[in-house]
C-alpha cells in the first residue's frame, strides 16, 4: 500500500520562486507516484505581491489563504491541520532547499519518525551574519537535550503526522516551529534521522530579523526542554549552586575559621532548585 504524503509549503511574498518550486516538486512526485501519493498544500501567508495570483493559475494543488500575514509557523499548523497524509514534508518555496532530495528523505520513513535534510551539504550558502547564532544555538540545544543534532531548525523534513500533531498547541507562529519540533519528538524519545544537503542562496528578501529570532529561539529551547525534561533543566543549577556554596564555605572556613551566611544561602537555594525540578519531573510524568 501507498504511503500518502502532504507537502506544505509557506508563502509569503514568493512570486518570484513559487512557480518553479511547485513545477520541481511535480517533477519529484511523478518519479516517486509508484510508491507514495502526494499531495501539495501551498499556504499563501497574507502575501502582498503576486503570490495569489500566480497560485490561481496552479492546477493540481491545495491552496490555503490567510487573509493576512500570521507567521512561519502558523501557516505550517493550518497545513498540518488541512492535510490527508500520514507523513509531513515541508519545505520553503524560495529556492534554498534541493527539491531533488525528497526521494532519499522519504526512503527512511519505514525506520525513523522524522527525516531532517541537515545543511552539511558541500554546497551550503548561510549569510555570515546567521552563522555565529546557528553555532550557539546548536550548541545549547545539544547541551540541554544530550543528543548530537545536525540541524536543529532546518526547513526541509519529513515526519509523522500523527505525532507532531501530539505537540501542535506548543508550536509557535513564528520561525521558531522547526526548533520546537525537533525539541519535542527528541525529549519524547520520537527517532531522528539527519541527511546531509545543501543549501542555496535564497531567491527574494527574507523575512527573519537575525537578532530578535536568534534571542527567541534561545528562549524557547530553555522553554521546551523545561516542559518535556524539568529534571535536567533544574538539576543544572541546581547543583551548580550547590557546588559554588560548597567551594565558598570551604575557602571562608580556611581564612577565617567560620562559615558566613552566603554558602549556606547557595547551597539551601540550589537544594531548593533541585526539589523544584523532582517535583516538576513527577508532575509531567503524570
Amino acid at each position: 500500500m501507498k504511503k500518502i504524503i502532504s507537502i506544505v509549503i509557506p508563502l509569503y511574498n514568493e512570486e518570484k520562486s513559487i512557480s518553479s518550486t511547485i513545477s520541481s516538486l511535480k517533477y519529484i512526485i511523478k518519479k516517486i507516484a509508484n510508491e507514495y501519493n502526494v499531495e501539495i498544500i501551498a499556504v499563501n501567508d497574507g502575501s502582498t505581491d503576486n503570490t495569489k495570483t500566480i497560485l490561481k493559475k496552479i492546477k493540481g494543488i491545495k491552496v490555503i489563504e490567510h487573509p493576512y500575514n500570521l507567521g512561519y509557523g502558523a501557516s505550517l499548523k493550518d497545513g498540518l491541520r488541512h492535510s490527508d497524509g500520514e507523513w509531513i514534508l515541508i519545505t520553503d518555496a524560495d529556492g534554498t532547499y534541493p527539491i531533488n532530495e525528497i526521494p532519499n528523505l522519504l526512503r527512511y520513513t519505514n525506520d525513523y519518525d522524522m527525516v531532517v535534510g541537515a545543511r552539511t551539504g558541500k554546497n551550503v550558502s548561510i549569510p555570515l551574519l546567521r552563522l555565529p547564532a546557528k553555532w550557539i544555538i546548536g550548541k545549547i540545544a545539544n547541551f540541554m537535550t544530550g543528543k548530537k543534532i545536525d540541524d536543529v531548525n532546518s526547513g526541509l523534513r519529513v515526519f509523522d503526522r500523527k505525532k507532531a500533531l501530539e505537540f501542535i498547541k506548543l508550536y509557535p507562529s513564528g520561525f521558531s516551529f522547526t526548533t520546537t519540533i525537533t525539541l519535542a519528538f527528541i525529549t519524547n524519545d520520537y527517532t531522528i534521522k539527519y541527511l546531509p544537503i545543501n543549501y542555496f542562496k535564497r531567491r527574494g528578501k527574507s523575512s527573519i530579523r537575525p537578532i530578535k529570532d536568534f534571542i527567541g529561539f534561545i528562549a524557547l529551547i530553555f522553554r521546551v526542554v523545561m516542559y518535556f525534561k524539568p529534571l535536567k533543566f533544574f538539576f543544572i543549577p541546581g547543583l551548580f549552586s550547590i557546588l559554588i556554596g560548597i567551594i565558598y564555605g570551604i575557602i571562608q572556613l580556611k581564612n577565617s575559621g567560620g562559615l558566613g551566611e552566603f554558602p549556606i544561602l547557595f547551597i539551601l537555594g540550589g537544594i531548593l532548585i533541585c526539589y523544584l525540578g523532582v517535583t516538576a519531573d513527577m508532575i509531567v510524568k503524570r
